[in-house]
């Protein structure tokens, strides 16, 4: 069998990641803007423009797992036209409104698009499980790709044509989006179920309280809310040090980029030396002393040039590894679960972020504001402090034959005896025993005789 992704695999990750890629973009684009050019609007006020920023976090948060589950009843393509609809819906409203509670609202629609988890489940569903990896490496590079672009188009859109501008493009990109699932993705998919993409309802609490994932969530709740936050505060302060705000991309580009160069290493030194959680704590300090840093030198540019780059390079380290460290902790069969709380969180934290960082800023100085977010990393480093890492392990997915749940335990027991096999839980309902290997080490020949019906 082919260690290559067939044309068809290529195709279905290439419509997976247009659509993420391009839903995505749209919610970025007004993150470097809104401060400024939200001025413009009705009812303005600072608290106002952290709940625009931040405003589909919550749609997202609310309706991540929901339309996952969904997405399981009815199909991933009915799923996915229905929030790419939303979003276009969403991004209607918000342009041809002036005031802010009509942008507001355009924004939480825009986050009920939440499609997520519908579109990894179709990856799942469309590619074999040793390819699968490669897709989800794909989808998510789009995802860092529309971050960047997003940083260059927000501010040369706003600057011709206002923050109308950016969600008049916004309908365009989600009307692309459900012409690439009308005419790309078919219309028969797996109905079954994804354990490694689709929560499954009876595994939430045990993921909410899993004392490792736990730690995880708050992590990411953490870190999306500082984004968010100094993205409702960043903008005044360029405009203030003198820069134009059409010329914004000028300074976030740049920066990304440098930061992209800085984090490739960090991240091959932490790996290959071991030391993933030493860097993981000091990417932390680093987001909040780069914080600091903008607001005590908010008036040089260049220091602040360069609290970007180190704030990008740490928050890029952790985008990475957080999700990563969420396969490796969650238990074999419940990647969805755990994935689906830890999505939820990631967006909670965005609106969260804008909303305090609106009140922050409404109520006392940029200084203020960053320091208060920036001492969000005393309690995070504490509860990282505790993480601790298995070994880098593979899923694998493996169809057996068992009568009962009897049966099934017995399987498992008897599957994690196996060298290589890490953890092993094996599902009766669907036939199937997902595991966690070393590859390396895995006995092929042994696996195949425990599975094979005596």
């Amino acid at each position: 069998m082919s260690n290559q992704l067939s044309r068809y695999e290529k195709k279905i990750a290439a419509a997976c990641a247009s659509v993420f890629g391009l839903r995505m973009l749209g919610l970025f684009m007004l993150m470097p803007v809104m401060a400024i050019y939200g001025q413009t609007l009705e009812g303005f006020s600072p608290i106002w423009i952290g709940i625009i920023i931040g405003a589909y976090g919550l749609t997202q948060a609310l309706l991540q797992i929901p339309m996952g589950l969904l997405s399981d009843k009815w199909g991933r393509r009915p799923v996915m036209l229905l929030g790419l609809t939303l979003f276009a819906i969403g991004s209607l409203i918000a342009a041809n409104s002036d005031h802010v509670i009509g942008v507001a609202i355009g924004r939480f629609l825009q986050g009920t698009g939440a499609i997520a988890s519908a579109v990894l489940a179709l990856a799942a569903d469309l590619t074999r499980e040793e390819q699968r990896p490669k897709v989800m490496a794909i989808i998510g590079m789009c995802i860092g790709l529309a971050f960047a672009f997003a940083m260059i188009l927000g501010p040369v859109v706003a600057a011709k044509a206002g923050i109308h501008g950016i969600f008049w493009l916004t309908a365009v990109l989600a009307f692309v989006g459900i012409a690439i699932v009308f005419f790309t993705i078919p219309d028969t998919v797996n109905r079954g179920a994804q354990r490694d993409a689709i929560p499954v309802p009876a595994q939430l609490s045990q993921m909410i309280q899993h004392p490792q994932l736990s730690k995880l969530n708050i992590g990411v709740f953490f870190l999306h809310l500082q984004l968010t936050t100094l993205f409702v505060i960043i903008p005044g302060l360029l405009v203030t040090a003198g820069m134009q705000s059409e010329s914004h991309w000028m300074i976030y580009f740049p920066a990304l980029l440098c930061s992209f160069i800085v984090m490739a290493p960090m991240l091959m030194w932490a790996i290959k030396q071991h030391k993933e959680a030493f860097v993981f704590k000091l990417s932390i300090a680093i987001i909040a002393l780069a914080m600091l840093s903008v607001g005590l030198f908010q008036s040089h540019t260049l220091v602040l040039i360069f609290s970007l780059i180190s704030f990008f390079a740490a928050f890029n380290f952790l985008e990475a590894n957080l999700p990563a460290w969420v396969s490796r902790i969650a238990p074999a069969g419940q990647k969805g679960s755990a994935m689906g709380v830890f999505s939820t969180c990631q967006f909670a934290g965005a609106f969260f972020g804008g909303l305090l960082g609106g009140l922050l800023l409404e109520h006392s100085t940029p200084l203020i504001a960053l320091s208060v977010i920036a001492a969000l990393a005393l309690p995070w480093i504490y509860l990282s402090h505790k993480l601790t890492l298995p070994k880098r392990t593979k899923p694998k997915v493996i169809s057996v034959e068992v009568a009962d749940h009897q049966a099934a335990e017995l399987l498992a027991e008897r599957l994690v005896k196996i060298a290589g096999v890490e953890e092993a839980v094996v599902f009766v309902e669907e036939q199937k025993a997902y595991l966690k290997v070393l590859p390396k080490a895995l006995d092929e020949e042994q696996l195949q005789i425990t599975i094979t019906p005596v």
